[in-house]
């Protein structure tokens, strides 16, 4: 088996936001890979007294070791689990409730003999390669549809009915994920994405999925991460490419069956 994993910080003065981790063998069989992207706060005081990077290790590790330990529950309850876990290591030093409390997107994959098993909430990535050679994404879409909408604005609509949803401090939200499942003899590779490596399709449009999947399984992660840093750094003003940030923590993780 095959597995790569590359990140980095879009800015390296600034601790990186994004967490990514693989499980390998879990419980004896298969195993388990969770990638979040931390969702940057504002400036001013958020009720938490720990920050973003703290939050997403925490939720990122209890994840993995859920997904990992865990089969007889579905990846949904291991991260109901997870965010449970994660609010109560500081539910009593921070204001949970605030709307920016910290929080991140989440993908996970974990696979046994039989089946390959996924979830994906929010704008994370997960690019599935068939046996066929097909390359599938799997996308959260609900923040594409709102802006198609053009519903504004966005940080309003965040974990609110109609909006869309992030791994914060409520566990019920696991139940907004994209999941599935597929035969372990149909998948033949999978790719997890932060939206700051998805920007090679998403934002800058250097190929589609296919592509990017392609690009993974001959260059690697640190490949695909370089050509994004090298697509952001020709356009320092976002003009050619609107985007948020000029530079955003990109992580990647590709998982060869």
């Amino acid at each position: 088996m095959r597995i790569e994993l590359a990140t980095a910080p879009g800015d390296p003065q600034v601790p990186n936001e994004d967490y990514a981790s693989v499980a390998l063998p879990a419980s004896g069989q298969g195993g388990a890979l969770v990638l979040l992207d931390g969702v940057t706060p504002p400036e001013e005081d958020y009720g938490c007294a720990h920050g973003v990077p703290w939050f997403t290790a925490r939720l990122g590790g209890a994840l993995l070791e859920l997904s990992g330990s865990r089969w007889d529950m579905p990846l949904t309850g291991c991260l109901s689990e997870a965010i449970g876990r994660t609010a109560g290591a500081h539910g009593t030093t921070c204001d949970l409730s605030h709307v920016r409390t910290p929080q991140a997107t989440v993908v996970a994959v974990r696979w046994d003999a039989e089946r390959v098993e996924h979830l994906v909430l929010s704008d994370s990535a997960l690019l599935i390669e068939r046996t066929d050679g097909t390359v599938t994404p799997v996308l959260d879409n609900r923040i594409d549809r709102l802006r198609a909408a053009g519903r504004r604005p966005l940080a309003a609509l965040r974990n609110v009915e109609g909006g869309f949803f992030t791994a914060a401090a409520d566990p019920a939200v696991s139940g907004r994920a994209v999941t599935g499942t597929l035969p372990r003899a149909e998948v033949r590779a999978v790719a997890a994405l932060s939206d700051g490596a998805a920007r090679w399709v998403e934002v800058f449009r250097e190929g589609d999925w296919a592509e990017c999947f392609a690009l993974l399984r001959k260059e690697g992660p640190q490949e695909l991460i370089d050509r994004v840093r090298a697509a952001e750094d020709a356009d320092p003003e976002r003009a050619a490419f609107p985007r948020g940030k000029t530079h955003d923590d990109a992580a990647v993780v590709f998982a060869e069956f």
